[in-house]
């Protein structure tokens, strides 16, 4: 059996996140207080068949329950099967917009405001955000969006203690809140100002080769690749499990993506455990066709 762990701040998309990993398979249980995974996972493992593949959302609401941080990660580091832990984000002005747009309670805000809830919650998860092996920034994901960047997050569960995360994100759209490290791009050549290459993106050959074959970008990559590598012990010595490194160009589609991919490609090539996502891909690609459509009303 596998289980993954779904945490995170409140708004961040949770529960979005369940009813994808059901459509991939997973069996979902929302909420499930920490005390409760050991008999979760002794239901999962007595049924008939067994099941492989389970999620569930562990998250601030256990302070409600007179739960430390410290107590939640006790809990979880009893669990006996593989595990991963998949942490949920966004700035905190979107949290706050999305609580006011439905006027819901935030679990722990005062008198169930949001100003005040953001706040404490982010305090109160930052040690469980520590022990994530993947992060995701749903600030500008569209629920429509959110099953394809769910899938490339679902973890494989193998043995490796360090992964890096490498994303691409526009600094239009703000720099992703948790990053380790933040690349900016920005000093390349913009592909966007061609014609032949303006509605590719960075996952395409032709614009990966304008873009790593420009003055100093290899150069660039021999410094950034060594490191990062140097910084994975360093990160294990403090017991993370997890490097963030982001790479950001104007719109999050040419330059920031090929970047990305150059380097997943040159550390997996040295055996380095690496995941990819491309924040901002989609969205620059919808802001492109309709800037260029009211340009030609």
């Amino acid at each position: 059996m596998q289980l993954l762990i779904v945490t995170g701040m409140s708004g961040a998309g949770k529960s979005t996140a369940l009813k994808s990993l059901e459509e991939y398979g997973f069996f979902c249980v929302d909420n499930l207080p920490s005390p409760m995974l050991t008999e979760f996972i002794m239901l999962c493992k007595s049924a008939n068949p067994p099941i492989e593949h389970a999620a569930v959302t562990i998250d601030s609401r256990e302070s409600l329950l007179s739960r430390s941080p410290e107590m939640v990660l006790e809990e979880i580091k009893k669990i006996d099967v593989p595990y991963s832990i998949l942490f949920l984000d966004a700035r905190d002005d979107v949290l706050k917009r999305r609580y006011n747009e439905t006027r819901k309670r935030h679990p722990l805000g005062e008198a169930g405001e949001a100003e005040s809830g953001v706040s404490a919650e982010r305090s109160y998860l930052s040690a469980i955000r520590d022990e994530a092996l993947s992060y995701m920034d749903t600030s500008d994901i569209a629920a429509k969006d959110f099953s394809s960047f769910i899938e490339n997050l679902i973890p494989d569960f193998n043995d490796t203690p360090m992964a890096v995360v490498l994303s691409s994100f526009g600094y239009k759209r703000g720099v992703p809140v948790d990053a380790d490290m933040v690349v900016d791009m920005r000093f390349v050549e913009n592909p966007f100002y061609y014609d032949s290459m303006r509605n590719l993106s960075g996952l395409d050959p032709e614009v990966q080769e304008f873009v790593l074959n420009q003055p100093f970008v290899q150069t660039y990559f021999d410094r950034l690749e060594q490191n990062i590598l140097d910084m994975l012990p360093l990160f294990e010595k403090q017991e993370k499990h997890i490097l963030r490194v982001c790479f950001g160009c104007t719109g999050g589609r040419h330059r920031s993506v090929a970047a990305a991919e150059e380097m997943a490609k040159r550390l997996r090539a040295k055996g380095q455990a690496v995941r990819i996502y491309h924040r901002d891909i989609v969205h620059e690609a919808h802001d492109i066709e309709q800037r260029f459509e009211k340009r030609q009303e």
